[in-house]
């Protein structure tokens, strides 16, 4: 994973006007903290911050108190409705350290015909590894998988340096068989004839 450089600027000033004053000159109030280190308060430049958190586990490399330093995107809070960021928590890193992530599984492949579907049990897989070297995603692929398969964890290869975080018979994804159309009918008349008992 590529370093992504942000021209960060220490805080001075806090409380919510001091936020809106800073979003308005197209900065993102944030918080870095971790290795016992007091929180350092940023401001981040909004535009370069959304683009970065495009990527999962983005490793960011900030100016803190005149030094470059790795940090991760921990929360990220976005305005309800235009999901414009309002403030993001950052964990300090240090290049060899080993940390624990969520990163997006993807599928390849076609199912075995049927009309099948994909169900993901966990949105995203669990693991540990160097903090400089984290993995964007992973890939599995159900070619010609059935209803009622499952992929666990433990059947997910993954790249060399990183490990699971989760157990490995974890189901990450299965298929689901497509409900017939004779079920859905059947299901529709039901809830119909409940309906007519009810009024």
């Amino acid at each position: 994973m590529s370093e992504i450089r942000l021209a960060a600027e220490a805080r001075t000033e806090f409380g919510k006007g001091a936020a809106r004053r800073a979003r308005r000159a197209g900065f993102v109030p944030g918080v870095v903290y971790g290795h016992g280190h007091a929180p350092v308060h940023l401001n981040l430049p909004g535009h370069d911050l959304m683009m970065a958190l495009k990527t999962p586990n983005a490793l960011l490399v900030v100016p803190i108190e005149g030094k470059d330093e790795f940090v991760l995107p921990k929360a990220v809070q976005r305005e309800a409705i235009k999901r414009t960021i309002e403030h993001v928590d950052l964990l300090l890193v240090k290049r060899g350290e080993k940390v624990t992530v969520e990163i997006p599984v993807h599928t390849e492949g076609e199912l075995a015909p049927g009309g099948n579907l994909i169900e993901n049990v966990l949105n995203a897989l669990p693991i540990e590894a160097e903090a400089t070297h984290l993995p964007e995603s992973v890939t599995v692929s159900v070619e010609g998988l059935e209803a009622g398969a499952a992929i666990t964890a433990g059947d997910i290869t993954l790249p060399s340096g990183v490990s699971l975080a989760v157990e490995a018979d974890a189901v990450v994804l299965q298929v689901i068989g497509a409900q017939a159309p004779e079920a859905t009918e059947e299901a529709a008349d039901e809830a119909a004839a409940d309906e007519a008992v009810e009024a």
